[in-house]
């Protein structure tokens, strides 16, 4: 076949190659600031050009597919190309898409107006506009979101395309979005889900799945705990770190009182330890079935934690569950509040709302009291230092507490 009888979309795609292979190793590098500006810019629509011409041949080439004895045009594709399966089915859907329905928005790809990203948020939009809504208003929406094109990515058209109908149907629109978000709200609580795996290097990854008002509930709690805690924490740690540690923090703070009962008592969690090592400190302890952690964590959950410590001596006996007077209450809390306005430890600054309770004197573990006389206000990160047997204590003639490494 002579080069003028092949398909012009054929031709196209071979001058294309070839002008591309004639600047495969041209040093773009030495271009003017303008000349790559607009090389950038023009690249960017020639793609979407060539990617709207690939699109439609995916659409109309069932028949290749078929001819191998493959199941669709993407799976060929990601045979014979060896492209993501999962990319250029996507791809597939959307050329279907463009070519059955959304003529508005296969021309401004054809054109290199929208990018592929862009008209699969548009199609994504439109496909999701009510049933029954009439074909003058669905069309108009198609005009609309290829206008905004111009001006926004794929992110704000996204955003405008949950609004589109107030823009061009206000006086539906607003019962339209309150269908849509019960629709999604429902959608949201029938598949939420929460499901544990244990690493056995004692982390257990957490996957859960809430409707987005308890999810944003959930971050905000956590930000205000992990905010003003960021001079306590590592400061390498990542925003994501952060809220992890403070998950945590949220869930050491929750009143057993307030939680549904079950079993005939409130929810509560058990920390069970022998005399011997919580007094030591020298030793592991058990919470709740299986869990192993160290002493020094138990004695710091015993003396702030919302968890009820089992102290056992020989044979196993029970010696001790829980003390009336263990945590200290409000009032106590209060008047810490005032008495250190922030964390005792020498240089931190973290506030008094934010810090926990230490039984400073005679620790809890060894009969202890829990009296304003024996308590200091720590940060999460000093509290721990202080049941942290690596470390020293002391206490420094103005009140405040220094940390010193063993050696």
């Amino acid at each position: 076949m002579s080069a003028g009888d092949r398909h012009p979309a054929l031709r196209a795609v071979d001058e294309l190659t070839r002008a591309l292979k004639d600047v495969r190793d041209l040093p773009v590098e030495f271009m003017s600031t303008d000349e790559r500006r607009e090389a950038l810019l023009q690249a960017t629509v020639a793609e979407a050009q060539l990617e709207s011409l690939r699109m439609r041949l995916m659409a109309a080439s069932s028949d290749v597919a078929d001819d191998e004895g493959v199941r669709d045009i993407a799976t060929w594709l990601s045979l014979r190309a060896h492209t993501d399966r999962a990319g250029t089915a996507r791809l597939l859907r959307l050329a279907q898409a463009l070519d059955t329905r959304w003529q508005q928005v296969a021309e401004a790809l054809r054109d290199g107006r929208v990018s592929v990203d862009q008209a699969e948020v548009i199609v994504r939009a439109l496909n999701a506009l009510p049933r029954d809504l009439s074909a003058d208003h669905v069309e108009r929406a198609e005009a609309r979101l290829v206008a905004d094109a111009d001006d926004f990515g794929p992110r704000e058209l996204r955003v405008l395309g949950r609004r589109i109908l107030d823009v061009i149907a206000p006086e539906i629109g607003e019962d339209a979005e309150r269908k849509a978000l019960e629709a999604e709200e429902e959608h949201a609580r029938r598949t939420t889900s929460l499901t544990t795996q244990r690493y056995g290097d004692g982390s257990t990854l957490i996957r859960i799945k809430v409707p987005d008002a308890t999810a944003e509930r959930l971050v905000t709690y956590l930000d205000a705990f992990a905010s003003p805690r960021q001079a306590g924490y590592d400061h390498e740690a990542s925003h994501d770190q952060r809220l992890g540690q403070a998950f945590c923090s949220v869930l050491e703070h929750l009143d057993p009182a307030q939680l549904p009962h079950h079993g005939g008592d409130a929810t509560t969690v058990l920390v069970t330890i022998d005399l011997a090592t919580l007094r030591d400190g020298l030793g592991t302890a058990t919470l709740g079935a299986d869990t192993q952690i160290t002493a020094g964590e138990a004695r710091r959950l015993a003396c702030t934690a919302k968890i009820i410590p089992v102290v056992l001596g020989a044979n196993s006996e029970v010696l001790d569950l829980g003390r009336a007077r263990r945590l200290f209450n409000g009032p106590q809390r209060k008047a810490l509040t005032v008495r250190h306005r922030h964390c005792r430890a020498e240089g931190c600054t973290i506030p008094a709302t934010w810090c926990e309770a230490h039984h400073a004197g005679q620790p809890w573990a060894h009969g202890g009291k829990t009296d304003l006389a024996d308590a200091w206000l720590l940060c999460a990160w000093h509290h721990h230092r202080a049941h942290d047997d690596r470390y020293l204590v002391k206490l420094l003639p103005n009140g405040d507490v220094r940390f010193h490494k063993r050696t």
